[in-house]
This record gives C-alpha cells, sequence and structure tokens, in this order.
C-alpha cells in the first residue's frame, strides 16, 4: 500500500444534482451532492429531493413557470466544512456559464479559506458529469490525490460533447442560455432545432435544424465521428418525458457505435426547467 488513506489524504467527491443523483443516491457511493434548486411561484425546492420531475411537469401544464439556481453560497460551506476535518475535498460542478454552481464553490472555498479544497469546472452537465464523479470516487478509492484526480478528469472533459434538442425554446430563453436569434429557430413549424454546448461549456449555440428528429441525430452522429468519437465513449440519453425520441436516439447510435455503451437517464426538474418539456439531450465522453 502507499499509505495515502492512513495520512488521511482521501478525497471526499463533492458534486451537485446536474448528476442527475439524489442526496441519497450519491451518499449511498460516498459521494456528497448539494442539490441546485427549482423555484416555482416564489417557493424553492431541492431538486430531486423536494421536487419530482413528474411533479414540476404537473405544475408547468398548470402554466406555472419554474426557473432554477444554484445552490446558496452557505450550502457548499457547510458541506466542505463537514468532511474538512478528515479529508481532502474535490468538487466537481456543472459547466460554469451554464449555471453559477462553479463561481458559488470558488466563493464558498475562499469562505471556507483551506488549501484542501479543490473546485473543478466540468464544461458539461448530465450523463458525462455524472461519469465524471463516478470516475473520481473510483479514483479516489484507489487513492490517488486530488490533483491527480483532477489531472486524469481534464483529458476526460477534452473529449466531451453534448447535443440538445428542445421543443419548447421559450425555456432555454428565459434561462438566458440561448441568444434570442437562437431561440426564434425554434419557432418554425415542422422543424427540429438542436443546439451544441459550446466548447468552453458556457453555452449552447445552434448546430443544425432538420425535418426530422432522426435526421437531427444523424447529424449528430456525423459531427461526433468528425470529432473522432468511437465505440471506446460511453453516451448518454437524457429526456424530459419523451422515451419513444430517446429510444430512436439510441437505436441510431448503437447502429453507427457497435459495442458502445449507452446510458437513458431521466432528466431531472432542473433540467426540464431550463429545457422544457419532451427535450432530449444526446451527449458522449470517453473515460479513461
Amino acid at each position: 500500500m502507499n499509505g495515502r488513506k492512513e495520512d488521511l489524504n482521501m478525497v471526499k467527491i463533492i458534486s451537485d444534482s446536474s448528476t442527475l443523483y439524489t442526496t441519497n443516491e450519491a451518499a449511498a457511493k460516498g459521494i456528497a451532492v448539494v442539490p441546485l434548486n427549482i423555484v416555482v411561484d416564489q417557493s424553492s425546492y431541492k431538486d430531486l429531493d423536494e421536487m419530482t420531475s413528474t411533479k414540476l411537469l404537473r405544475l408547468i401544464q398548470e402554466k406555472k413557470i419554474p426557473s432554477s439556481s444554484q445552490p446558496s453560497i452557505g450550502e457548499k460551506q457547510a458541506c466542505y466544512e463537514q468532511y474538512l476535518e478528515e479529508e481532502q475535498i474535490l468538487d466537481i460542478t456543472m459547466a460554469q456559464g451554464l449555471s453559477g454552481t462553479y463561481d458559488s464553490a470558488c466563493m464558498a472555498k475562499q469562505l471556507v479559506d483551506s488549501d484542501k479544497i479543490t473546485v473543478f469546472n466540468s464544461k458539461t452537465l448530465c450523463g458525462p458529469h455524472r461519469a465524471l464523479v463516478d470516475y473520481a470516487k473510483k479514483l479516489s478509492d484507489q487513492g490517488m490525490s486530488a490533483q491527480e484526480i483532477v489531472d486524469s478528469l481534464a483529458s476526460c472533459v477534452e473529449t466531451e460533447i453534448s447535443f440538445l434538442v428542445p421543443r419548447d425554446f421559450s425555456f432555454l430563453k428565459r434561462g438566458g442560455r440561448v441568444s434570442q436569434l437562437e431561440a426564434g429557430v425554434g419557432g418554425f413549424l415542422k422543424l427540429v432545432p438542436t443546439m451544441i454546448k459550446s466548447a468552453n461549456g458556457k453555452r449552447l449555440e445552434s448546430f443544425c435544424v432538420t425535418k426530422t428528429f432522426k435526421k437531427a441525430v444523424k447529424n449528430m452522429i456525423a459531427e461526433m465521428k468528425k470529432r473522432q468519437v468511437d465505440s471506446s465513449y460511453t453516451f448518454f440519453i437524457s429526456h424530459a418525458f419523451n422515451e419513444d425520441d430517446a429510444l430512436k436516439a439510441q437505436t441510431l447510435i448503437e447502429e453507427q457505435f457497435e459495442g458502445a455503451r449507452i446510458v437513458l437517464l431521466p432528466l431531472s426538474p432542473v433540467f426540464i426547467a431550463q429545457g422544457g418539456p419532451e427535450c432530449v439531450a444526446v451527449q458522449a465522453i470517453r473515460i479513461a
């Protein structure tokens, strides 16, 4: 053994509900998750813990307008202080720009004022974010330091690619995640606009506009192949009550990336508030 565990150099992995983990699910894996927040009618709810996707859909159908927010600085600070006495801390946050989670985490770190805390911007969300957190936990269990884990994660982040097919652009527009012009693309009848996450992870950009969802996925696959994505990647298909399209995407990806691991996930309330009902995210990442 290398003695790291005896030296209390174990790294506690912390994240947020962009991983699509509830706090209990994360805790069962030895990970700590501080939930994002859903706000409806001036009341705030913890993502996945206090607000379910089904309940949020019902509220949207009742013409309620949800919004989302990052965990408070105080919540992050309390989480850090809970583990700081015995462990190093690595907080892997949702993409900076798409959320203020990274900035809040950095501010919480300053308040705690400890060099035992590392904050890492995943530059992604949902499926790939979960994969990075799971991988970090695996590396921590192997005795790696926070810096060693960060170095390993950084190379994985460079491989990640994410697409989103929204059905109602008003959700993205309200959240400021697309420009006015890009939001207008979603108004064309019988067309399927597709967004792609920018390379720095800070925004969603227009990728293509097609007549069918199937054609949109084929365009995504062509772009992934252009970027050297292959069957060694893990593919994530996340959806907001749109399993039919999610399964169509799965079939097309299976045909082009034989033997690849494909994971289907339901989106959390926060991402339904951001992407709207029936949106579908198609993402891929290579975990070393």
